[in-house]
């Protein structure tokens, strides 16, 4: 086992058993609502401005949530969503079952890049990983994500901003000029920090098509 599946495993399964106790709900995905989840996919609007008929990449799809979203918005863009749980790769293709445009992959080999890339939550729960490890492994995501979107991508992580007495020890709390930094010297010139939405955390937009 590498050193990332031996981060990514544990992971998973804490996620499996979520969507095994809450089903393809917000709750199987860990968050604490619909209307917190879909706050979280507004603030990805900021990397579609001005986008035409892009074709999205979902990476950390969950039961495929981001694509009711769109699909609710009106968009029907070409989607391809990436998760490491078959559990949840299996929910949302029964779940989107009926759009031709949508597919759902399991292995990260089979995901080719797209146009714009969304991670919503995959960066909070890191369980007994040690601090500097999980920086390491979201660093070299980061990087993945960059990789498949030739447009740009998008991320959001809890903030180190959070107070100190609500933080768990098993979320970690990105501290976001570290990732706006490590953004705008490696990927692009086009970097934004969301900071002021009514949430524990914060999104990263990076634009890349012109850089």
């Amino acid at each position: 086992m590498t050193a990332r599946e031996a981060i990514v495993e544990p992971v998973r399964k804490y996620y499996e058993a979520k969507l095994a106790q809450h089903g393809a709900t917000p709750g199987g995905v860990d968050w604490n609502s619909d209307a917190s989840q879909r706050l979280r996919f507004e603030q990805f609007e900021r990397l579609f401005a001005d986008q035409h008929d892009p074709r999205i990449v979902d990476y950390g799809c969950g039961y495929g949530a981001f694509v009711d979203y769109l699909r609710g918005r009106g968009r029907t863009w070409e989607y391809a969503g990436f998760d490491v749980s078959p559990a949840m790769i299996e929910a949302a293709r029964e779940r989107h079952a009926g759009d031709a445009r949508a597919r759902f992959v399991g292995d990260r080999s089979d995901l080719e890049a797209g146009d714009l890339v969304v991670a919503s939550g995959i960066f909070n729960v890191r369980l007994a990983v040690s601090d500097a490890a999980w920086l390491d492994y979201m660093l070299d995501t980061i990087r993945d994500l960059a990789s498949l979107g030739r447009r740009g991508f998008a991320f959001n992580a809890l903030t180190s901003y959070s107070d100190r007495d609500k933080q768990r020890a098993d979320l970690y709390y990105a501290d976001p000029r570290v990732l706006f930094d490590f953004c705008k010297r490696m990927f692009s010139k086009r970097v934004a920090v969301l900071h002021d939405y009514p949430l524990y955390e914060f999104t990263m937009v990076v634009r890349t098509e012109d850089r």
